[in-house]
């Protein structure tokens, strides 16, 4: 079968603003902190990215059907006043929220992309709950169906991820070679025996196999360990925000990305003829 033609956006170098803070339980009260940022962000980046259960933390306490009524629609308040400060303050901003789901006592887990014009130009559900390591995701919360196609941005065409997603390499491939440069992956990684081990050894992973860059803004404190970090195509750490609240900056140059493509040639090189012979 033929290789996929994949192809590379000609922009110039740009910045991201990674996002790492501890959430509170109020979701008004991170809703300041969030614009807060994005003010910030703008001053010297072309887009903000934050993390996961940015919206409020929530824990083990608080029942499902507590969640699904804090949780709201993509029209709603909170993504709204999101959305106008990103028009304000012309910077592209990628979140994430609780998005009510239709189904009794059960939430997505969303993730979005706004515009510098403050219109959301693309959605994306969590596929993967964490229903791992004495977590049950499912408990609360309803999966998406769909990967979301790669959109685009200042940095490039980006595909989206939320956190345990990393952990599944189908993912970012399908992502890569629909055209993703950077991968995006709002996360809550939570704490625990190796777990920041695997963090970044899964994010220098899925760059490197698909000679891209990824962007992990990860929530710190709570349960959660922190890290954010940017890694390039070569699987260099660009960014690493250890423990610290705040905005952390990298530089994100699509040249990067198409000349390790073309050094390691891993997305063209792929037998996808031969890889459905093994039978299962």
């Amino acid at each position: 079968m033929p290789y996929p033609f994949i192809p590379i956006s000609s922009s110039s170098p740009m910045k991201v603003a990674v996002v790492q803070f501890k959430a509170s339980t109020k979701k008004e009260i991170n809703l300041q902190k969030i614009i807060s940022f994005i003010s910030k962000a703008a001053k010297n980046a072309a887009l903000c990215a934050f993390p996961e259960f940015m919206m409020f933390y929530t824990n083990s306490k608080q029942t499902p059907r507590h969640l699904a009524e804090l949780s709201e629609t993509i029209n709603g308040n909170f993504v709204s006043s999101i959305a106008q400060a990103a028009k304000e303050n012309g910077i592209q901003v990628v979140g994430s929220f609780y998005e009510k789901s239709g189904k009794r006592d059960r939430v997505y887990d969303t993730s979005f992309v706004i515009g510098n014009n403050g219109k959301v130009i693309s959605t994306y559900r969590k596929i993967h709950l964490y229903d791992a390591l004495g977590f049950r995701e499912s408990n609360k919360m309803a999966p998406g169906s769909k990967i979301a196609k790669p959109v685009k941005t200042s940095l490039g065409k980006i595909g989206m991820m939320i956190c345990y997603d990393l952990r599944f390499p189908e993912m970012s491939r399908s992502l890569a070679v629909s055209g993703s440069e950077v991968l995006v992956a709002p996360s809550a990684w939570v704490k625990g025996k190796m777990k920041e081990e695997h963090w970044l050894t899964i994010n220098k992973t899925r760059a490197i196999e698909n000679g891209c860059y990824v962007v992990a803004p990860d929530q710190v404190g709570n349960a959660y360990c922190g890290r954010s970090i940017v890694v390039d195509p070569y699987g260099k750490i660009l960014l690493d925000m250890k423990k610290r609240q705040g905005i952390g900056y990298a530089t994100i140059d699509l040249k990067n990305v198409r000349d390790t493509r073309k050094a390691l040639p891993l997305l063209v090189n792929r037998r996808t003829d031969v890889y459905p012979t093994l039978k299962v």
